[in-house]
């Protein structure tokens, strides 16, 4: 399948990107400048240098591709309106095809929740809440194969939320301690990249047009029992001390609101339709692999 690919070079999407040329898919990288296109040209995949804020490009290069699996956004104010330019283009590019397209939200935008599925009703923190709307879009489209995937906090290979943890403030004193995110009982739902790879191209390939599903691995743990295993990673011996929520969101504003939230998810529908099976290690024991 010829398919278009954005955020390539990202976190996820370079782990996307990967499983797809494995795949034997052949892929188009939409990048930001010309050091990106070479970063996705020796993977194997042809760059593309465009915005994602010139949806007259977009558009051009999602006409001419068999489906598009789009995980990119610019990380700042900015994000909401080019992912809007970003969404309406693909789809436009799609219309009245049997031509799969594969969003991104997250989990978050469901709020708290101890058995969230992909059901349960959407309350956003102030970091998501513009993608709420997007993926409503999207699956309410109803002449393009579109799928919505919303990942969870995504560890492997040294990336992800794990780091920010492990650059927690120390406590003082001869015997210091890492300090949690909050409290620390709140629970994370959690994805490997790479499973969360193998899911994305699982949606090209076979999801139902209107599909949605939650990355999710179906382990929950605390952010305590992160944090712990974060501590003897760093070498401070499992100690860890909790944070005010107050010097929390202090610390790290909207995306201390986000991870304040106590997620469990489990990922079924996303076995259930298209036979995903998370394989790669557990954030725990991610954590005891890896380098901070």
């Amino acid at each position: 399948m010829r398919v278009l690919l954005t955020g390539g070079t990202g976190y996820i999407g370079a782990s996307v990107l990967d499983r797809l040329i494995s795949g034997g898919h052949q892929v188009t990288a939409v990048v930001r400048s010309a050091e990106k296109a070479e970063l996705v040209r020796a993977k194997g995949a042809e760059p593309a240098i465009a915005d994602l804020s010139d949806g007259t490009a977009l558009e051009e290069l999602a006409a001419s591709r068999d489906g598009v699996i789009h995980v990119a956004s610019p990380g700042d104010e900015t994000s909401a309106t080019a992912d809007e330019i970003a969404v309406t283009s693909f789809l436009r590019a799609l219309r009245n095809t049997d031509r799969p397209f594969v969003h991104t939200t997250g989990v978050w935008v469901h709020g708290s929740g101890s058995a969230i599925s992909e059901s349960t009703p959407m309350n956003a923190p102030r970091l998501t809440a513009w993608r709420v709307p997007l993926a409503e879009l999207v699956l309410g489209v109803q002449d393009v194969r579109t799928s919505v995937i919303a990942p969870a906090v995504v560890h492997g290979h040294g990336g992800g939320l794990l780091n920010l943890v492990a650059a927690g403030p120390r406590t003082g004193g001869d015997t210091p301690a890492l300090t949690m995110v909050g409290p620390g009982d709140q629970h994370w739902s959690t994805v490997h990249v790479d499973d969360l790879a193998e899911l994305y191209v699982l949606a090209l390939e076979k999801a139902p047009a209107g599909s949605y599903f939650l990355g999710a691995s179906g382990v929950n743990p605390t952010v305590r029992e992160i944090s712990e295993a974060v501590s003897h990673a760093v070498g401070l011996a499992g100690r860890v001390e909790s944070e005010p929520v107050v010097q929390t969101l202090d610390r790290l504003g909207l995306l201390g609101e986000a991870l304040l939230l106590d997620q469990r998810a489990s990922g079924d529908n996303a076995r259930r339709v298209l036979g995903w099976s998370p394989e790669a290690p557990s954030i725990l024991d991610d954590i005891a692999r890896t380098d901070f």
